[in-house]
């Protein structure tokens, strides 16, 4: 498949934008552009809160502003895959039951805990970087760098499931999930020591969730992939932000 396949893979996938044209199939192969489609994501809020604040708007709104708009962009795909987690990975006492839970559509005391907090503290680090005046390239950042770690989650761990999102996308390559994470670096690169930080930060968040998830279910979901997406752009917010 050709570079344009990827990116219209990546972009069905991750995204709520109308786009069209041939996807790659499975969409795993276009694991490389996961991160260029945050990017996308990421450039798309960070422009409607640039646009906010030259209006006047202060820092928590346009902040509120950004989130909302990162959130309606993926249509609330990885958020609903954080609660869902949150209350499989916690509430359930055997395997099978945490699968059961983290199909189920409802959502728990888990699940509202876990996207309560995320949110808040979305919120609170993009009103910060505002206030530092480096939203644009904070925001950005965390949209790119925290969909790296999702391929390499889906090569690192087996599918839990003989269904769903996570395996019908399949098993992306080694020089896919590799050139995402490629793509990450050269990003954090640009902000030097909390860039450092900010890596290791996303790579505890993968090993933890990682092994929470093969302790519990025996490998990863989709679920489990918006899990390590939404902390790994807590994680980068957090140490980007840093002073």
């Amino acid at each position: 498949m050709s570079p344009t396949s990827d990116l219209v893979s990546a972009a069905m996938l991750l995204t709520r934008l109308p786009v069209r044209g041939r996807p790659t199939d499975p969409a795993a192969r276009a694991a490389w552009a996961w991160p260029v489609v945050g990017g996308l994501i990421g450039a798309i809020a960070a422009g409607v809160g640039t646009a906010l604040g030259a209006m006047g708007a202060e820092p928590p709104v346009v902040a509120a502003v950004v989130l909302l708009s990162l959130i309606l962009l993926t249509g609330a795909l990885h958020e609903d895959g954080l609660a869902d987690a949150a209350d499989g990975l916690w509430g359930g006492g055997t395997r099978d039951r945490r699968l059961e839970i983290m199909r189920d559509s409802r959502i728990g005391t888990y699940g509202v805990i876990a996207l309560v907090l995320s949110l808040l503290l979305r919120w609170a680090l993009i009103a910060i970087a505002l206030q530092q005046g480096q939203m644009v390239e904070v925001v950005l950042a965390a949209a790119i760098v925290s969909r790296a770690p999702m391929a390499i989650a889906m090569r690192w761990l087996p599918a839990a499931r003989d269904d769903g999102v996570s395996r019908g996308a399949g098993r992306p390559p080694a020089w896919a999930a590799q050139a995402g994470l490629l793509l990450a670096g050269l990003v954090l690169l640009f902000f030097g020591g909390h860039g450092l930080v900010a890596a290791m930060l996303v790579a505890g968040v993968l090993l933890g969730v990682g092994h929470l998830a093969r302790s519990r279910i025996g490998g990863q979901t989709g679920d489990v992939l918006g899990t390590i997406q939404q902390l790994s752009e807590i994680a980068v917010l957090v140490a980007l932000t840093s002073r």
